[in-house]
């Protein structure tokens, strides 16, 4: 039996192995919060007294594993946001609860990135030129935002971390991709803020972690066709006058 031309047993293995990488993002999630090395025996061993099934990262894993092959098959763009998913799940669990985006999660997905794009480049030169367009954008534009925020309002509109974070984040989409996820997370964070303040559970500090919106964009952008998040953004900023 196959399902978009991919074998139904495929499905369960990736479901499978989704789950078992949804409760190493937990590891991780502990590990960094505590700011404990990763590959590290008494950080395992420590993890080992406490650990417990997180069915939450398991199924969202999972799910998202089995949606990736749906969408790509059994291909280079399956492995390579395979490899992604999990990272982002870590960034926006770490950052929203420590408000920091580790410097080794961020090098982790710029390493990979570099590395997918030298294997695009073999097969195709001006999808590795867009690979690297979208890094520059991408940290680019959140550096010149932390920077002019800096100047005016006298401390960071954002963490590097986040910068560092969208730099990786354009070797895996490229320039017109990482331009989408930085106008959508501004959107998302711009809705999840009002209602934030509105519900009155904000922060005691009253500080809001972008990378949260940052990974949300992404995942969306991951799976919803770029033509398609286009057109709604057009429609959006432009109160419905856009005409695809």
């Amino acid at each position: 039996m196959y399902l978009n031309d991919t074998h139904i047993l495929i499905y369960v293995v990736v479901l499978f192995i989704g789950g078992m990488i949804g409760q190493v993002v937990d590891y991780l999630n502990k590990t960094f919060v505590k700011e404990k090395k990763i590959l590290s025996k008494d950080s395992f061993k420590q993890y080992k007294l406490i650990a417990k099934p997180n069915y939450s990262l398991i199924l969202i894993n999972a799910i998202l594993y089995v949606t990736l092959l749906y969408k790509f098959g059994v291909n280079l763009e399956f492995f390579r946001f395979a490899l992604l998913v999990p990272m982002l799940i870590c960034a926006f669990v770490v950052d929203y609860q420590e408000q920091i985006i580790p410097n080794r999660l961020n090098l982790t997905m710029f390493e990979i990135g570099l590395i997918f794009t030298f294997v695009l480049g073999i097969f195709n030169l001006s999808m590795a030129k867009d690979a690297l367009l979208g890094m520059l954008a991408g940290g680019g534009i959140f550096l010149a935002i932390t920077l002019i925020g800096g100047l005016i309002a006298g401390k960071e509109a954002m963490g590097l971390g986040d910068v560092k974070l969208m730099g990786a984040l354009g070797l895996y989409f490229g320039l017109t991709g990482i331009i989408i996820i930085s106008v959508l997370s501004f959107l998302i964070g711009a809705i999840i803020s009002i209602v934030i303040v509105l519900a009155k559970k904000n922060r005691e500090d009253g500080y809001i972690p972008f990378g949260p919106f940052i990974v949300l964009a992404t995942i969306i952008t991951i799976f919803v066709p770029t033509n398609v998040l286009y057109v709604s953004l057009m429609q959006i900023f432009s109160l419905g006058l856009y005409k695809a």
